[in-house]
């Protein structure tokens, strides 16, 4: 009797080392599934290097498209035939949709691009063309006032726009945007949510 309760035992204690291992294993392969995935998923948000340098996101055009403006300059004589296109990282929109406000970690994009107007079969309208340069705007509480502006001119990674060019994007975008520091006037679809949740500036 005494043999067989230890055989029983050790049959036991096999199947759970058994069932223990191949749980064990089955856990890494999802951790490790897991982690491939993040590793495949766009980065969605800013991303800085040497303190508050922000690395261009290299997959801004495929964040979700607020809108586009043809001619739209702050100087009355400048020829009006530039493009501009403007993107926001997805975590941000979504926040945007539900509260009317815009999150910590919000990345705008603006995007310019030449025009041009004689190709067939158009006639007269105007269409977009190559690349001319890329701006953004963060919200990030690492900045004094919460924002801060950037100019790539070209290159992958820019650093916060500082002094008069700062103080000037700063009124600007204080004075003449309908949420926040963000000039959702010229975006319908966000209008429309910021009056519902009651987001948007007086004036607008």
């Amino acid at each position: 009797m005494t043999m067989n309760t230890r055989s029983h035992f050790q049959v036991l204690g096999s199947g759970f080392v058994f069932r223990f291992g191949s749980v064990f294993a089955a856990l890494a392969f999802a951790a490790a599934w897991s982690l491939a995935l993040s590793a495949q998923q766009p980065v969605d948000g800013p991303q800085y290097v040497d303190g508050n340098t922000l690395v261009r996101p290299a997959n801004y055009r495929e964040w979700m498209f607020l809108g586009s403006g043809l001619g739209m300059t702050y100087d009355a004589s400048a020829a009006g035939t530039t493009f501009t296109n403007v993107f926001v990282n997805p975590a941000a929109y979504r926040a945007f949709m539900n509260t009317g406000r815009w999150p910590d970690k919000s990345v705008f994009v603006l995007e310019f691009r030449a025009s041009a107007t004689e190709a067939p079969p158009n006639t007269a309208g105007r269409f977009q063309t190559r690349l001319v340069g890329i701006e953004a705007e963060v919200k990030d509480a690492r900045f004094p006032d919460g924002w801060a502006f950037y100019n790539f001119r070209g290159a992958d990674r820019a650093a916060p726009l500082a002094g008069q060019d700062a103080a000037s994007c700063v009124e600007c975008h204080s004075k003449n945007t309908a949420v926040e520091r963000t000039f959702v006037q010229f975006y319908p679809t966000l209008l429309e949510v910021a009056r519902a949740k009651g987001t948007v500036k007086p004036g607008f």
